[in-house]
């Protein structure tokens, strides 16, 4: 062969071992989280930290598992039903494991094999070979990993910075809209986002204009 030939086909070789383009790698993310991640989705093979609340944690898994995808939830022993039904969640395609114990890394593990999104929380520290050999097999099979708390190769460290909760008129009514402060740090920056979940329900989020976020900061 030519090398005038050969160089076209060494091109299609290395263009064929190129990973996806990030658009072909996205998995299904609600709306109102796209703001929240580079490049607006879960992208498979990869993971993400989030600290200071389940309830945005488990978000991650709505969209997937309305489209049809199965997920699973580790070490969340409050996990409730009726809340996971609001957020989204499709319990039939949802794997529950709410006391994982020391096997939660290990069954993290077995999981990624088979499910598009995984919400863990590891209680013993995760050793960086740990999370190295985890990453790869993320990266092998396609899921997405959200641990709750520190994780040394996140996409994205999502840190809830405060809570407001509204709905209770002058000694009566209910507690009906949660609004987060969402601090994300990622490839592109530190930033601060508004999530609203309606009566358990997400809303649409929105990054906060540069004025709003450093009011907040003071």
């Amino acid at each position: 062969m030519s090398s005038a030939a050969s160089i076209p086909d060494l091109r299609q070789r290395i263009s064929e071992m190129q990973p996806l383009r990030i658009d072909e790698r996205a998995l299904p993310t609600a709306p109102g989280l796209r703001a929240l991640l580079p490049g607006g989705a879960l992208r498979a093979g990869a993971a993400y930290s989030v600290q200071g609340s389940w309830q945005l944690a488990l978000s991650f898994l709505a969209e997937a598992s309305q489209g049809g995808a199965w997920c699973g939830v580790l070490g969340c022993p409050a996990f409730g039903a009726e809340a996971a039904v609001s957020l989204g969640i499709a319990l039939d395609r949802c794997v529950l494991v709410p006391e994982p114990g020391r096997h939660a890394l290990t069954l993290a593990g077995t999981l990624s094999e088979t499910l598009s999104v995984v919400v863990a929380r590891f209680d013993a520290r995760v050793s960086p070979a740990d999370i190295e050999r985890l990453s790869a097999r993320l990266r092998e099979h396609g899921s997405a990993l959200v641990v709750i708390g520190e994780w040394a190769r996140s996409e994205a460290r999502l840190s809830v910075v405060s809570s407001r909760w509204t709905g209770l008129g002058a000694g009566h009514g209910a507690l009906t809209t949660r609004e987060l402060t969402v601090q994300s740090e990622d490839r592109r920056g530190t930033r601060r986002h508004a999530v609203r979940f309606e009566r358990g329900c997400l809303g649409a989020g929105r990054e906060q204009p540069p004025a709003a976020r450093a009011l907040r900061a003071v």
